[in-house]
């Protein structure tokens, strides 16, 4: 259900902002799921996430695997002669 995802994303998030060791994230980059957006917006209400944090709702952004992997299919079709 809708607010059972949004409940999940809440806990995700609240455990894991604080972990970040160094710097707070300027940026939130999520999946297309809707359960984020209300997540993000009751954190922000509720002063767990400053006003100041954006939330970038993108499918491809957050998979860095898939944004690497045109990098290797490069360098490997170089050295195949293609």
């Amino acid at each position: 259900s809708t607010k059972r995802d949004a409940q999940a994303a809440m806990h995700f998030l609240k455990k894991a902002l604080p972990s970040c060791h160094a710097t707070k994230p300027r940026t939130i980059t999520a999946d297309g799921d809707k359960a984020y957006p209300v997540a993000i917006r009751e954190l922000t209400e509720d002063k767990h996430i400053p006003l100041s944090m954006l939330l970038r709702v993108k499918k491809y952004l957050n998979n860095i695997i898939e944004q690497d992997h045109r990098f290797i299919k490069k360098r490997s079709r170089n050295m195949l002669g293609l």
